[in-house]
C-alpha cells in the first residue's frame, strides 16, 4: 500500500512547500577541503516541481541553512520562493500565503525533521518524507514512498497533480 494515499490527497492545493535538506537532498551535507559545500538534488523531483508551476501551483522552499547550490537549483527549477537562513519557517510560510492571497487550508508542506514539526502542524496539508525522524511521520498527514533526495518530491508533485486534475474532470 502507498503510504502517501493514506489520507487522500486534497484537490484544493494551490501552494507546495519543501524542506531542502534530508527532503529535496537525501540530508547529507558534502563540504570539501576548503569548504566549499555541494548537495546532490533528484533530476526526477525537479521536473516535479516544473510541472506543478506549469500548473499554476505555486512552490516555496524554506531551509534553515543558507546554500548556493540551493539557490541555483531553485532559479533553474523557476521557484519564486525560496527562503533561506530561515529561523520562523511558520513565519516565513505565512507570508508567502498572505502574498498570494490564499488560504492556509490550500497549502501542504513536506519535511523530515524536528525544525519542521511546527509548520507541518500549520499547513493544510502535511507529508513527510519515508526518511523522516519518526517524531515527523507520526504527526503527517502523509508518508512518501520514497526517501528525500530520491524521489520525495516528485512522488508528492505527482500526487498533487493527480488530486488536483481528478477534481477538475469531475
Amino acid at each position: 500500500m502507498n503510504q502517501l494515499t493514506t489520507q487522500p490527497f486534497p484537490s484544493n492545493i494551490k501552494l507546495v512547500g519543501f524542506d531542502v535538506d534530508g527532503v529535496f537532498t537525501d540530508g547529507r551535507l558534502y563540504l570539501s577541503d576548503d569548504g566549499v559545500e555541494s548537495k546532490r538534488f533528484c533530476t526526477q523531483d525537479g521536473f516535479g516541481v516544473r510541472q506543478l508551476i506549469a500548473a499554476a501551483i505555486d512552490v516555496v522552499v524554506i531551509s534553515g541553512r543558507q546554500s548556493a547550490a540551493v539557490e541555483r537549483r531553485m532559479a533553474e527549477l523557476g521557484v519564486k520562493y525560496l527562503i533561506q537562513g530561515c529561523k520562523d519557517k511558520v513565519e516565513a510560510f505565512d507570508s508567502v500565503v498572505s502574498a498570494l492571497a490564499i488560504n492556509l487550508a490550500d497549502t501542504i508542506y513536506v519535511g523530515d525533521d524536528i525544525p519542521d514539526l511546527e509548520l507541518l502542524r500549520h499547513a493544510g496539508f502535511s507529508v513527510a518524507v519515508r526518511n523522516a525522524v519518526a517524531a515527523v511521520k507520526k504527526e503527517c498527514d502523509a508518508i512518501t514512498d520514497a526517501k528525500g533526495g530520491y524521489g520525495a518530491v516528485r512522488e508528492v508533485c505527482d500526487r498533487v497533480l493527480e488530486a488536483v486534475s481528478q477534481s477538475e474532470g469531475q
